[in-house]
């Protein structure tokens, strides 16, 4: 839309006045934060739209009150959404956005908690704090945009990065180590609902989102995401289209989640293996913690 000064008013607050009016989830930005500092064709920002619109839909079905929603990050690219998203939300320190989060949970049972960080946040620095809340199995829905490397600070390697990748800051240039699989490790540990899509599938993702803030426990959701201007330039598809497209070419929605759960770490040139890994029903840590202190019934 071709934006224009207007008599007294900047061309950004006119930008951000139609952003709120017009954008089909444009009431839930937090405008005074945009325009958003993502690079370019960020699977991030990819992830926070689908997001918005998730968010939207449960609003709209009578399902999700939006001032009960709370939206918690920590350090790095992705955890910067937080602050572009106009629900009461924390920016909190590197790996710690889950103990944050489980406070916030603890602290009121009745809101509806969210983590949207990044791969290094929530499994290399934070990765204790992700396990011990999925074993816990407290109800709060964490979306993880993994986009194989640590790109704030200059695209090192980090626990997510396909064998065999270009990044910085690798002996030899292409890294030696073998990634977690996310899916299978989450599920481990306790997580009572497990999914993994891409920044291709964004319909698939919306949905998955929905059913996991309505899902009673630790749900978590893997989001592969392109970093064009880092690992792809890195690895001969900078383009953000070209990174897409090869999600697109490569993935294969899984068939028989039981089994091919320990098929589901990430290869290159390999099938990325998408859809719902595990959903499960058990007690909620916060209802546990409660009763256990004589403050609800049961």
């Amino acid at each position: 839309m071709a934006v224009v000064e207007e008599k007294g008013r900047s061309w950004l607050e006119v930008a951000r006045e139609r952003l709120a009016k017009e954008h089909p989830v444009g009431r839930y930005a937090r405008t005074l934060a945009l325009p958003h500092t993502l690079c370019p064709g960020c699977g991030a920002g990819t992830t926070m739209n689908v997001f918005m619109h998730a968010v939207d839909e449960l609003v709209k079905e009578g399902k999700l009150d939006p001032r009960k929603l709370v939206v918690v990050s920590g350090i790095g690219c992705t955890g910067r959404v937080a602050g572009f998203m106009g629900f009461d939300s924390m920016h909190t320190t590197h790996g710690r956005p889950i103990a944050f989060a489980m406070g916030v949970k603890l602290a009121n049972p009745e809101l509806k908690v969210v983590v949207i960080s990044g791969d290094a946040d929530l499994l290399s620095i934070g990765l204790n704090h992700t396990l011990q809340a999925a074993r816990r199995n407290i109800d709060l829905t964490v979306i993880m945009v993994n986009n194989f490397n640590i790109a704030m600070s200059g695209g090192e390697p980090t626990v997510t990065t396909p064998e065999g990748s270009r990044t910085k800051y690798v002996p030899g240039g292409r890294s030696i180590e073998k990634p977690f699989n996310v899916p299978l490790l989450l599920k481990t540990a306790g997580a009572t609902y497990v999914a993994r899509w891409t920044t291709f599938h964004v319909i698939q993702l919306k949905n998955s989102i929905k059913e996991a803030i309505l899902h009673k426990g630790f749900a978590f959701i893997e989001v592969v995401s392109q970093c064009p201007v880092l690992y792809g330039r890195y690895n001969e598809m900078g383009d953000p289209w070209k990174m897409v497209e090869y999600f697109a070419r490569h993935s294969r929605p899984v068939r028989n989640p039981e089994k091919e759960i320990y098929e589901a770490d990430i290869r290159l040139g390999k099938p990325i293996l998408v859809g719902v890994f595990h959903r499960e029903q058990r007690p909620e840590y916060t209802e546990l913690v409660y009763k256990a202190h004589g403050l609800v019934e049961g």
